[in-house]
């Protein structure tokens, strides 16, 4: 089986709005429904795992009454990091399904509603090869590392830009997150990668966005009428 974990229990709080970014409007819908939607009608995907803040259940709720949303999706609740959410949500697979060698976990950010189909197979089929792999594009702009007096130019030709879904082999995710919490986990594979496993990077799309800063919905709202 295929699960995807979409984890949308940040605050979104650079978005200055009150409400999380994942449930702001994008084209008459909450952004985090666009991104269901996109793997509920996925081939690729068995299962969606849906983390949310358990504060925001019954706004959740009634969302889905307001739109009429009834996807098949699993929901678990968030944690105080974004670790803790994902664990939460690799959590509930392990108490609602039975994980073997030929199961495969994606996790994805909420507020990344254009995911095209082509890309969620794309990035499962680099999984299947490499059991552990990110979608990233290379840097298009310069890159220098370090502060603001002490900093060095960087080869832009050997920075990537990671993205998600980032895909592993169900068990080696499952492992991978009995790891205690480590401050410089900063995404998924950073995680698998404590483990000692190398990361493949499978090239993403320039649309795949995440939805950070208000500008970006009008960036989204563009790429939504292009798939």
């Amino acid at each position: 089986m295929n699960f995807v974990i979409i984890v949308a229990a940040g605050t979104g709080n650079r978005m200055n709005s009150d409400l999380p970014k994942q449930f702001l409007d994008l084209n008459g819908l909450p952004i985090v429904m666009h991104t269901i939607n996109r793997f509920c009608q996925s081939e690729t995907i068995s299962e969606v795992i849906l983390v949310i803040s358990e504060l925001m259940e019954s706004f959740w709720t009634e969302l889905c009454l307001k739109h009429q949303f009834d996807r098949p999706i699993h929901i678990a609740f968030g944690g105080q990091t974004r670790f803790e959410s994902v664990r939460n949500g690799i959590d509930y697979i392990q108490q609602n399904f039975d994980i073997g060698p030929k199961d495969y976990i994606a996790v994805h950010d909420g507020a990344r509603p254009i995911i095209t189909e082509a890309l969620i197979k794309k990035a499962f089929q680099g999984a299947y090869d490499h059991q552990a792999i990110v979608l990233a594009q290379k840097s298009i702009e310069s890159v220098r590392m370090g502060d603001t007096t002490s900093n060095s130019a960087v080869d832009r030709n050997h920075t990537w830009l990671v993205q998600t879904p980032q895909v592993f082999h169900g068990e080696l995710l499952l492992k991978s997150y009995q790891q205690a919490e480590d401050p410089l986990f900063t995404d998924d594979a950073s995680v698998v990668e404590k483990m000692g496993k190398r990361i493949a990077i499978i090239e993403g799309d320039s649309r795949n966005i995440k939805i950070t800063y208000p500008q970006d919905l009008q960036i989204a709202q563009f790429y939504l009428n292009l798939i």
